[in-house]
């Protein structure tokens, strides 16, 4: 698929990876998890993650929870809402996330 979006607005969609404790058992099976900017489509993704890590994705799946409620004394407001993108590379690719310090 070609998408006609620009590399800099594709490496602007990726923020940041999530390392947590499923995100690191996840690895085990070849996925990455990332927090992407929530106008983010799938194929842009994938676009993006191919275009900075030159690797092969397969699949990506997306999630984009509900917003939690949060309370300062009588105040009532949210949470900010976020998007995650749970990536799965080919076999035979990898990223590195922890690079030798």
């Amino acid at each position: 698929m070609v998408l006609k979006t620009e590399a800099r607005q594709l490496a602007d969609l990726i923020l940041k990876p999530i390392v947590t404790e499923k995100a690191t058992l996840l690895l085990e099976q070849n996925k990455y998890v990332f927090d992407v900017a929530l106008k983010a489509t799938k194929p842009e993704i994938q676009a993006a993650i191919e275009l900075l890590f030159d690797v092969k994705v397969t699949k990506v799946n997306t999630s984009r929870p509900s917003r939690q409620k949060k309370r300062v004394g009588r105040f009532l407001g949210y949470k900010p809402q976020y998007k995650r993108a749970i990536v799965t590379l080919a076999a035979g690719d990898s990223i590195t996330l922890y690079p030798d310090v």
